[in-house]
């Protein structure tokens, strides 16, 4: 998988969530909070992916993440070392 792949995973999961961005044109520095995710929102956004992806991350590990760009990376990291 690469990093368009888990981007585009990100979005459809945040359109789930927060269903009112259905039309919004993403961005890898758009920031979940300014898109109007509460911790909850954000918090569900990020199991539902890592479910997807099958991938077990500390949540402390995702405590740095800015933005979704910021969150792909990490993603993308964690799935090249497994």
């Amino acid at each position: 998988m690469n990093k368009q792949d888990i981007f585009d995973l990100v979005i459809k999961n945040t359109r789930e969530v927060l269903y009112d961005l259905g039309e919004h044109n993403f961005q890898y520095s758009d920031k979940l909070v300014d898109l109007g995710a509460n911790s909850v929102d954000r918090a569900e956004i990020v199991a539902m992916t890592l479910e997807a992806l099958n991938l077990e991350v500390p949540r402390v590990e995702l405590a740095k993440v800015k933005n979704i760009g910021e969150l792909v990376e990490v993603l993308y990291e964690k799935l090249q070392a497994v």
